[in-house]
């Protein structure tokens, strides 16, 4: 049996035969159907083999992102990668036809706390956590934010007993939407204006990357997927 040709010895991606004009429009196209068709955000290597090596993909997206402006669904830049978000204000739409999942849909207020701090304060111990919050965290309400692929192991503590400390993933950065962890409100920032304190924390007033607000615009919701509160 023969081996399996590779992608570059029978894909075009330069398209070279084709004007400037229809060759950008192919790779927007290529580009969009890869993201559509993923339920996971795609990253900037994988869009790159879809298209010539001489492509700005930065250009292309911001061509994309401009056609939908008037569509109910968006591209973003989430996790490191790129994904189709449905706009917030059709969530109630989408409820109306599409059952809800459970999942981060329905995290407690207790749970939120614990992963905001773990999002702030990562690496951290379930201890630490404890401490910090002042009540014990679970070993259950750490085993389903892991569920959830919220969050992850992360490394041994130094502390006695070297305790594993906990992380946030990518999953995490999808729900909500950020690319990276720079996306979260800067810590200091609000400590020092007084909008993020541990007293305010313990009490569950969380930031507002844990919740929507008027004006976020897009949710995680892939083709029909539920739209919630906790998805960016």
């Amino acid at each position: 049996m023969g081996r399996r040709p590779r992608l570059k010895e029978w894909f075009d991606t330069e398209l070279a035969e084709l004007p400037q004009e229809l060759r950008w429009r192919e790779w927007m196209g290529r580009v969009e159907a890869v993201i559509f068709a993923s339920p996971t955000p795609v990253s900037r290597e994988a869009l790159a083999r879809v298209v010539g090596p001489d492509c700005n993909l930065d250009l292309l997206i911001d061509d994309i992102r401009a056609e939908l402006v008037n569509r109910p669904y968006d591209l973003v830049a989430v996790a490191g990668g790129f994904h189709h978000r449905t706009r917030k204000r059709f969530a109630e739409t989408i409820r109306a036809v599409v059952a809800l999942a459970d999942g981060v849909t329905s995290m407690s207020q207790l749970e939120l706390l614990v992963l905001a701090a773990i999002a702030y304060y990562q690496p951290i111990s379930r201890g630490e956590l404890g401490e910090f919050l002042g009540r014990e965290v679970s070993r259950d309400l750490i085993g389903r934010l892991r569920s959830l692929d919220l969050i992850a192991a992360g490394p041994r503590s130094p502390q006695p007993g070297a305790p594993y400390t906990f992380v946030t993933t990518k999953g995490f950065l999808s729900q909500f939407g950020l690319d990276t962890l720079r996306d979260l409100p800067d810590i200091e920032r609000l400590e020092e204006a007084g909008l993020l304190t541990k007293d305010k924390l313990v009490a569950g007033e969380l930031p507002e990357s844990f919740g929507i607000t008027e004006d976020d615009d897009t949710s995680d919701a892939h083709h029909t997927e539920s739209v919630e509160p906790l998805r960016g």
